[in-house]
């Protein structure tokens, strides 16, 4: 079975804790970097962060997702989506299928 994490503010995270998930709450985004590497370095496959973090975390996660093994995926948090999320999502579908497949207008 896979390993999931997920890292974000307290708030809009928690709620994971009931489904089973590990939670990683980092209200501190001096302390971001560090618990990312703890956290990746760990046996898991997937793991959530909330889009806030996600953007100061940017080139670590595009990094990680290059790679076999483990996802990093962009999650809204209490604060509302600010695009970071959709964008990664468009960007992975038109890597994997060669066209935007998904928001194509």
């Amino acid at each position: 079975m896979v390993k999931i994490a997920v890292m974000g503010d307290t708030e809009s995270i928690k709620g994971f804790a009931a489904l089973g998930l590990e939670i990683y709450p980092c209200d501190n985004d001096d302390g971001a970097d560090d618990l990312f590497r703890k956290i990746t370095a760990a046996d898991y496959g997937i793991v959530y962060v909330t889009e806030r973090l996600a953007l100061l975390l940017k080139k670590d996660i595009e990094r990680l997702n290059s790679r076999q093994g483990i996802s990093v995926v962009p999650i809204p948090g209490v604060s509302g989506n600010n695009g970071y999320g959709t964008a990664s999502l468009k960007a992975a579908v038109e890597k994997a299928v060669g066209s935007d497949i998904i928001f194509n207008k």
